[in-house]
């Protein structure tokens, strides 16, 4: 009975997933009374799709403690959108069912996984919803942010600088650091800094001066990144600068520049370290090094290819083979078990909130929270790039984590960070419709008055 329901599962979760992607899709271009008709079919999905994945999980396992944990983070999604509802009334509705969605489906995934790891990051989930629960309103109401940007851009570079000086090593690189027995990785807080002190330079000018100012200052973040090895937020920041440069002058010789510049110094950096020449040597040709640089490559490929199109259910697979697959290679374990199809859909609910974003983005009238939007729309899908482009050999891994999905407590605060700062940016959006409309119903009056006078 069992193994009836471990493999029925396994289409009923990928058809719960399409259905949910489709209606995201539609529901980006609709008014908002086709909206509010269509979320809870979405909702109806979600909390499907996730009481699915757990039932599974318990009948294969027989731990009780996967039944409270599944309880407690139904009534956690539940609540969630209530208080959304309450104190956001304004909120994309969308965005946050496309969160919870990833976050569940993490969550999942990592309570197949580890259990301990994935109470673990319930609890910090809980934690930074909390955190950023109050951001949505500072960037409704505060209309000072923009004048700040140079506390980001020097905080950040000395957040950078505390790792480069006394950072952990983990892997090669220099990732993160520890304070009062709590290990931080500053760059995902800073990532969104960095948007926030570019914009913040681009919005007061944007000529040759003014670039170059930017370019020397964005390149000391980049650099500092680099000496500390942490490559892969390295060119997070790289590909975030050159599409904010180009959104702001729209001069294409720089973007080409930029892309020039980059190469070159891709090449520098194969040649200087070591670990990046590993991971070059893992994604050329991982098969002829399949006991050393490849194993980890390899063993995500054979996981991809035994899943197939639908996967071999959950607790089905041997996901923990692949070193580290909680966080860098979380991917793959999602593909083994849950599908090929599964995993595309997954893909899909991004590339939907990217459009979400760049949606609010065009239709923001303030010039600086447009360009903040595109920022942190960039760094949302290309982090999402490098980890699934490693993940499948499409380019040499980088260690970067899938936002909300991977294992990680500062990944995940920094996933809270981006889609709170883009609500808020969306309640500001909402702002300014009502205010054109109700400067639109103020001057109805005035123009009736003037035809009256024409007429007498």
């Amino acid at each position: 009975m069992v193994n009836l329901i471990t493999e029925l599962s396994k289409y009923a979760m990928v058809l719960f997933l399409a259905l949910d992607t489709l209606l995201g899709f539609r529901l980006v271009r609709q008014g908002e009374q086709q909206k509010n008709a269509a979320f809870w079919q979405q909702n109806v999905l979600l909390f499907s799709m996730h009481f699915m994945g757990n039932l599974v999980l318990y009948l294969s396992t027989q731990n009780e403690k996967l039944l409270w944990f599944y309880g407690a983070q139904a009534g956690a999604f539940a609540l969630f959108l209530i208080l959304q509802r309450v104190i956001y009334p304004g909120a994309d509705r969308l965005l946050n069912h496309n969160m919870l969605l990833l976050l569940s489906v993490g969550l999942l995934i990592l309570s197949r996984l580890s259990f301990d790891r994935a109470q673990r990051q319930a609890g910090l989930a809980a934690l930074a919803a909390v955190l950023t629960f109050l951001i949505p309103w500072i960037i409704r109401r505060g209309g000072s942010l923009r004048k700040l940007h140079w506390f980001y851009g020097l905080a950040g570079f000395g957040l950078l600088a505390a790792v480069y000086i006394a950072g952990t090593i983990t892997h090669g690189a220099k990732l993160s650091i520890t304070l009062y027995g709590v290990t931080l990785q500053p760059s995902e807080l800073v990532k969104v800094m960095f948007v926030f002190f570019v914009a913040g330079m681009f919005y007061q000018a944007a000529d040759f001066r003014q670039v170059a100012l930017t370019t020397a200052l964005a390149a000391a973040h980049v650099l500092l990144l680099v000496l500390s090895r942490d490559l892969g937020a390295a060119l997070i920041f790289f590909v975030t600068y050159l599409v904010m440069l180009y959104a702001a002058t729209r001069n294409p010789l720089y973007f080409l520049a930029g892309l020039l510049a980059g190469s070159g110094a891709a090449c520098v950096a194969w040649r200087l370290f070591a670990h990046v020449q590993t991971r070059v040597l893992a994604w050329s040709d991982p098969f002829s090094v399949i006991e050393n640089e490849g194993y980890q490559i390899t063993q995500s490929l054979f996981a991809i290819g035994t899943g197939g199109w639908f996967g071999l259910g959950l607790n089905q697979g041997m996901p923990y083979k692949i070193p580290v697959v909680e966080q860098d290679f979380i991917f793959a374990a999602i593909a083994e078990e849950l599908g090929i199809l599964f995993a595309i859909f997954l893909v899909f609910v991004y590339l939907c909130s990217f459009y979400m974003i760049l949606n609010i983005a065009m239709c923001l009238k303030d010039a600086y929270y447009r360009l903040v939007a595109v920022g942190l729309g960039t760094l949302l899908i290309f982090q999402v790039f490098l980890s699934i482009g490693g993940v499948i050999k499409f380019i040499p891994s980088t260690g970067v984590t899938m936002p909300f999905v991977s294992y990680g407590g500062s990944s995940l605060l920094g996933s809270f960070l981006i889609w709170a700062v883009i609500q808020g940016m969306y309640l500001k959006r909402s702002d300014e419709v009502t205010e054109h409309e109700r400067d639109k119903e103020s001057s109805k009056p005035k123009q009736k008055a003037k035809k009256g006078k024409k007429a007498d």
